[in-house]
């Protein structure tokens, strides 16, 4: 009974290793890649100030604090889309 003890320990301990070598893995190759490219300038309308930004894979969008949603081309920099909230 302690043969097949110490043989079930002995395989969870082995799994143990190989699962945190397998986070650390995912973890490291995870936070290598490099970030998507953004404009080194942005033209933002008469006034407006930014609240908060997210992007998507072809387009990053700005919140203004005037209520608006600023949608552009990451390639290209340009405005594709205003959004009005309401």
């Amino acid at each position: 009974m302690v043969r097949y003890l110490r043989l079930l320990v002995t395989i969870l301990t082995g799994t143990m290793i190989a699962g945190v070598l397998v986070v650390i893995f995912l973890l490291v190759t995870r936070f290598t890649e490099q970030p998507p490219a953004l404009p080194e300038t942005l033209t933002l309308p008469d006034g407006a100030k930014v609240q908060a930004f997210t992007q998507g894979g072809d387009w990053f969008a700005v919140v203004t604090d005037d209520d608006r949603i600023l949608i552009y081309d990451r390639v290209t920099g340009q405005l594709r889309q205003s959004v009005q909230v309401e």
